[in-house]
């Protein structure tokens, strides 16, 4: 295998609606993009994941797939939290926002955000983890 195409060890996708979830999970293992899937119903459930393994980073993903519209913790204060996080969580995480949401503005707020590398519309598909694979994300 070709540098940057190997699995990534740990993908986590936060979003509060099951079926996405499901459908971003299969494309993942389909694809053999990552080797584990976590995958959390809510922001607050990924930050008390992110914070029971902030000192264990074999058990935090490389990459998180967020969405943006969800009850109580949505995107913004997911990020927000995040930046409170030590600097090995901080490093290691890379976010990618997995919305439906075409609002330009919360779009633009987002992707300001120094900690998320890409946006990707819904659904997951496996031409858009191909181009992070390509990107070496």
């Amino acid at each position: 295998m070709e540098i940057g195409q190997k699995a990534i060890d740990l993908v986590m996708l936060v979003d509060d609606n099951e079926t996405d979830n499901f459908i971003s999970k299969r494309i993942i293992e389909i694809t053999k993009f990552s080797k584990r899937v976590e995958a959390k119903n809510s922001g607050k459930a990924a930050l008390d994941y992110l914070k029971e393994n902030e000192n264990n980073p074999a058990n935090l993903p490389t990459l998180i797939f967020l969405d943006i519209n969800m009850p109580i913790v949505d995107g913004f204060v997911f990020l927000y939290e995040f930046e409170k996080f030590n600097e090995i969580v901080r490093n290691k995480c890379k976010v990618i926002i997995l919305s439906s949401s075409d609002n330009k503005r919360d779009i633009d707020k987002i992707v300001n955000n120094n900690h998320v590398i890409k946006f990707i519309t819904k659904p997951l598909t496996e031409v858009a983890l191909d181009e992070i694979k390509l990107n070496n994300i």
